[in-house]
């Protein structure tokens, strides 16, 4: 069992609100702990971003249950009420992230007994903000995410599991079980990868002043998603139309070769960002570009010859020159990058 890191802050910050409150004698401490847990994100600035919503909704909640304690009263039936009123402000406010949190606190505030004072109502509003408080700076403090090394890894990760799929897709070598499995993988894989993305782009976009290589950086970083999505079209397409278009060996070597082919540019682009590699000095981009205008001919031309039982093969065309342009605008980018990075 791997422990991430948001994992063991949110430990840490339920830790550190239960001493706090321990320490001050607030009373019930279990609130701290409550809030702390909602409150911890995977990202500095969805933490912040998430603070700043929580703490709009939380006064909304506690006026709202003040209000109805002192004139409608705390009864189960008016406490739902208010919650259904609480959670219809968040979603017009667009804070539906932080109802969780603002129920908790509502509740809080309502389940005190009727004869207690305001002073008991603000305590309980104190040990909820302590535990959102002790999120907030351990999720700043400890165990800062690196998005740069964590998105490219999980590039890496991706890329490896969908050369597998392409190189094994037209020769049918592996079984049909385990294809599906990591093709299955494959996309839960992407949806992450998709998430990582916007991590990485909310940290730069909203934390940090950015400059040119920085821009740069984001919008490489955009490409290598969108030519791994690609790439799992190829196969969706593959896997939907090509065992039905009557294809013979010679058209399974022709396919296979060329996936090959694509699978090693995609390899070399990948590795040249990252500068594990020398740079060729041949013209990559032409060399791409020949390949995929020779495939696309062949293709075109059997289609011609035999419109009726090719025209699958011409729609998985399609998407294999798709990929092949997404590859090539991705390794134009990380050249620019590249030169970018020496001026």
């Amino acid at each position: 069992m791997i422990l991430g890191p948001r994992v063991l802050k949110t430990g840490i910050a339920v830790t550190i609100s239960l001493l706090i409150c321990s320490i001050l004698n607030l009373q019930p401490a279990v609130f701290a702990g409550v809030a702390a847990v909602f409150t911890i994100q995977p990202s500095v600035y969805r933490t912040w971003r998430h603070l700043l919503d929580q703490i709009v909704t939380n006064v909304i909640g506690a006026l709202t249950a003040l209000f109805s304690i002192y004139f409608l009263g705390d009864s189960p039936i008016m406490i739902g009420l208010v919650m259904i009123l609480v959670i219809s402000l968040c979603l017009k406010l667009n804070m539906e992230g932080t109802i969780p949190l603002t129920l908790v606190t509502v509740l809080a505030i309502m389940s005190a007994p009727a004869n207690e004072s305001l002073d008991f109502i603000l305590n309980r509003c104190l040990i909820i903000f302590i535990g959102v408080a002790c999120a907030m700076v351990v999720n700043f403090a400890i165990l800062p995410p690196n998005y740069k090394k964590n998105y490219l890894n999980k590039v890496n990760s991706v890329f490896t599991n969908l050369s597998l799929l392409l190189r094994t897709a037209i020769s049918n070598e592996m079984k049909e079980r385990t294809f599906q499995e990591h093709h299955a993988k494959l996309i839960i894989d992407i949806g992450k990868l998709e998430e990582q993305y916007k991590l990485f782009n909310e940290e730069r976009g909203n934390l940090v002043k950015l400059n040119e290589l920085n821009v740069r950086e984001i919008v490489v970083f955009k490409q290598m998603l969108k030519t791994i999505k690609q790439g799992e079209q190829v196969l969706e397409n593959i896997n939907e139309h090509y065992f039905q278009s009557r294809a013979n060996d010679q058209e399974d070597e022709f396919f296979d070769r060329h996936l090959e082919d694509l699978i090693k540019d995609h390899e070399y682009v990948l590795l040249k960002f990252e500068g594990k590699i020398k740079v060729d000095e041949n013209d990559v981009e032409n060399g791409m570009m020949k390949k995929s205008e020779a495939f696309f001919e062949q293709i075109l031309h059997q289609y011609l010859q035999n419109k009726e039982h090719k025209f699958r093969l011409m729609i998985i065309a399609s998407f294999i020159v798709e990929y092949s342009y997404q590859l090539r605008r991705l390794n134009q980018l990380t050249d620019q990058y590249q030169a970018s990075k020496k001026d």
